[in-house]
């Protein structure tokens, strides 16, 4: 099975290659804006503006570029990849255009008006901070482009599905479709505030908006966007990961589980981003961290399932012992570079976990909210496992659609390893000074790290510093990565076929348990539902019955409203 090939058509194949490519030139530029805050929070650069752009600035692009545009057309692109070769079917590419098209049209939008300077709303555009309307089309072109994608694998998934009654899903289709279940779901609380509250209110058709209803319905959207920025993660790490290492699948059973738990637990789990939000009855918030545990579940399966996956590959390559097999691995292999990006996002991730949940505890998450643990926490999870599987599933899918042999491949393999020894560095930073109070999404160089301010706060300095240090180096291993990637792009073809050859890594299962009450959607979705409207109707509730005034708009340079 894995050395199965699948023939994409040419429509297919340069769609898929400029999915993968422009978001990859977006990518960088979010990158150099998270650079920039990392200097601008030490005091490297005091200049604010510094070469036409700010803080504030630097971090909206950092994180809409990163966090919103390049992971959802890396899902998109998967999906369009691994569900065709799966399932033998191939895309509808006029509908895969059009959403490609909507998505790139979308993302352009929004990209200017944030480098121009009128979206400057940060990665989550609380109001009353109000951007450019063109802001909030743009978002909106983006998430209706990904949802036109999802619906067009569905008539794919049905017609195989009456081909191949009584055969289980092939996994890979299972965790993107997955995927999307729970983005479109999700999207649905932050499309409702765009387009009924948020874009009226920029065009100026009303005048206020209702702060603590538009924060509700974004963090409904907000932490299940972890979950759309995992679960692809996740379904390389189960469908690719045991083969690259050698070996299967520890469970089939236990990654479907997994699978159809992120299916239930997902969404349900927002508003323990509100803790300190006043409007929302501490028993709804209670509820909502109970589920955020509950989600937690998945992630430590995959834990033990993913380590008994690669202790089997490791044995079969000849390690002995109760440790010895972990030696073996092909960490170092350059013929399988891909597997590196793999394991060290699962190293990152380890710590990620174990942060998450200190965040999801109503208590304490009182000590480090909005401090700088935040951030630290969030380039564990989506700047680290996340980061790195797509960056390398990246470029496993351009050199699969473009018939291209990788270069730099000693570089390219030493990407994860280098950016691996940044994060930590630049986490830990973080997170130890987010314990003493630094706080997040704040020019620190202008006050507590500039001695000549009354704000100044010496012992936050060595964290502020260490900081540095570790984006310095996640930048040079993303510089190496840009590099290798459009050096593999402008790279001569293998070949001049018209059509993309694609091959993926299949793992086969070394444990194919029937699994009958995880091969059918319905089920777990409607519990989902139930779950969502449990946990959520009280919430809006309470957010509406509360009597606060709607906020003017404002921009985060200035605190007089702008009208």
């Amino acid at each position: 099975m894995a050395a199965d090939t699948f023939r994409f058509s040419k429509s297919a194949k340069h769609l898929n290659s400029v999915l993968i490519i422009i978001p990859m030139v977006l990518l960088f530029i979010g990158v150099y804006g998270g650079l920039m805050q990392t200097l601008f929070r030490a005091g490297i650069i005091q200049s604010d503006p510094f070469m036409g752009g700010d803080y504030y600035k630097g971090l909206t692009i950092h994180g809409v570029l990163n966090a919103i545009v390049f992971t959802t057309f890396f899902a998109v692109a998967l999906g369009n990849a691994l569900i065709p070769y799966a399932l033998k079917k191939h895309l509808n590419t006029k509908i895969a255009w059009t959403s490609g098209i909507l998505m790139l049209v979308g993302s352009v939008m929004a990209g200017i008006v944030m480098l121009m300077g009128e979206a400057t709303v940060l990665y989550t555009f609380y109001p009353p901070l109000k951007a450019n309307p063109a802001f909030y089309i743009g978002l909106t072109l983006l998430v209706v482009g990904s949802w036109i994608a999802f619906f067009n694998w569905i008539p794919m998934y049905l017609n195989w599905r009456k081909e191949n009654s009584g055969k289980k899903t092939p996994m890979a289709v299972v965790g993107m479709f997955t995927t999307f279940i729970v983005w479109f779901i999700a999207t649905i609380s932050v499309a409702i505030e765009i387009l009924f509250m948020l874009l009226p209110w920029s065009l100026g058709l009303i005048d206020e908006v209702n702060v603590m209803l538009a924060r509700t319905l974004f963090w409904f959207f907000g932490h299940p966007l972890v979950y759309f920025w995992l679960l692809p993660a996740y379904v390389m790490y189960y469908v690719f990961m045991p083969k690259l290492a050698g070996g299967k699948l520890y469970s089939d059973m236990a990654g479907r589980l997994v699978f159809m738990m992120f299916v239930l637990f997902s969404i349900p789990v927002g508003t323990h981003h509100q803790y300190m939000d006043p409007a929302i009855g501490a028993q709804w918030k209670f509820l909502h961290g109970i589920f955020t545990f509950a989600v937690a579940l998945p992630s430590l399966i995959t834990a033990f399932t993913l380590a008994a996956s690669l202790e089997h590959a490791g044995r079969k390559r000849g390690g002995t012992g109760l440790f010895g097999w972990m030696k073996t691995l092909p960490y170092f292999d350059k013929e399988k570079w891909f597997f590196s990006y793999l394991i060290a996002g699962l190293i990152i991730f380890a710590f990620g976990g174990i942060s998450g949940i200190v965040n999801a505890s109503y208590q304490m998450n009182t000590v480090v909210h909005n401090t700088a643990w935040i951030p630290g926490h969030f380039h564990l999870t989506v700047a680290g496992p996340v980061l790195l599987a797509f960056l390398g599933g990246s470029m496993y899918l351009i050199q699969q659609f473009m018939n291209k042999k990788v270069k730099m491949k000693g570089w390219t393999l030493s990407v994860p390893y280098i950016y691996t020894i940044g994060v930590f560095i630049f986490s830990w930073g973080l997170m130890r000074g987010g314990i003493l109070g630094m706080p997040r999404r704040t020019n620190t160089g202008a006050t507590y790290a500039n001695p000549e301010s009354v704000l100044y706060q010496p012992e936050w300095m060595m964290y502020i510093d260490i900081t540095v240090i570790g984006g310095v180096i996640m930048f040079i291993a993303i510089v190496i990565y840009i590099v290798a990637f459009f050096a593999t792009v402008f790279s001569k073809s293998l070949a001049t076929e018209e059509e993309a050859a694609v091959t993926f890594p299949i793992s086969e299962p070394l444990h194919d348990e029937p699994a009958l009450l995880l091969r059918n959607f319905k089920p777990y979705i409607i519990i989902a539902l139930i779950l969502i409207a449990l946990s959520y109707a009280p919430v809006i509730y309470d957010v509406i019955q509360a009597t606060y005034d709607g906020s003017a708009p404002y921009s985060p340079n200035s605190p007089v409203p702008l009208r």
